[in-house]
């Protein structure tokens, strides 16, 4: 598939946006993780399927990455460029049509679910959320991330590899408890790689689109 390439300047540089066809179905904006890109296996599949059923999908190659560093840029400052980024794309003539979810994944799913009222999002996807680092306790959880959108009442949801290292689907539930009634989360196979079998993240990602 070709995509339509586009850079946007933010406070952390310039981002990189690749964006399928216009579709009409409602926009999907997916960024990557702290240690892969926008090639990363999920989200490929993922905006081939869903851009095939009408989707606009844009990928967003963070100012970090598009600088060509190796390591991440901390929290407090890829949502400083995150917010500018979704600004670009929901303004002006070209603006993204509506529903428009935003997710990513690992580092990306968190970045999506702490801005997601500040960028106007209608719903969050999650791929591989990093609920916990290996090795850490609770007490390290990012749990709180995700309940920002189920606090504005946004939809979410996680799809999570049942080995997960950071936490599989079942860890997430357990720590979402009653707080999380308005996420779903997914068991697919694999771990926190984007290597998991498409054949089932696919599926739990368009089942959730469908609901919005």
């Amino acid at each position: 598939m070709t995509l339509r390439e586009r850079e946007i300047d933010t406070p952390e540089g310039p981002a990189r946006i690749h964006l399928t066809p216009r579709g009409s179905a409602g926009s999907l904006v997916l960024t990557h993780g702290a240690g892969g890109g926008i090639g990363a296996g999920d989200l490929v599949a993922i905006t081939e399927a869903m851009s095939a059923k009408g989707w606009t999908v844009a990928l967003v190659e963070m100012p970090w990455r598009v600088a060509g560093k190796k390591v991440a840029s901390p929290p407090p400052r890829l949502d400083a460029a995150w917010v500018p980024l979704l600004a670009a794309l929901t303004s002006g003539r070209w603006a993204l049509p509506r529903p428009l979810v935003v997710g990513g994944r690992s580092a990306g799913a968190r970045v999506a679910c702490r801005t997601c009222v500040a960028v106007g999002a209608d719903a969050v996807l999650a791929l591989s959320f990093p609920l916990v680092p290996p090795g850490k306790g609770a007490e390290k959880s990012r749990v709180e991330e995700l309940l920002v959108p189920v606090a504005a009442g946004r939809p979410v949801a996680v799809v999570q590899g049942r080995a997960d290292p950071f936490g599989s689907g079942d860890d997430v539930r357990a720590s979402l408890g009653q707080r999380g009634a308005t996420v779903e989360v997914d068991d697919v196979a694999g771990n926190h790689t984007p290597s998991a079998p498409v054949r089932e993240v696919v599926p739990a990602v368009e089942a959730f689109l469908a609901t919005l």
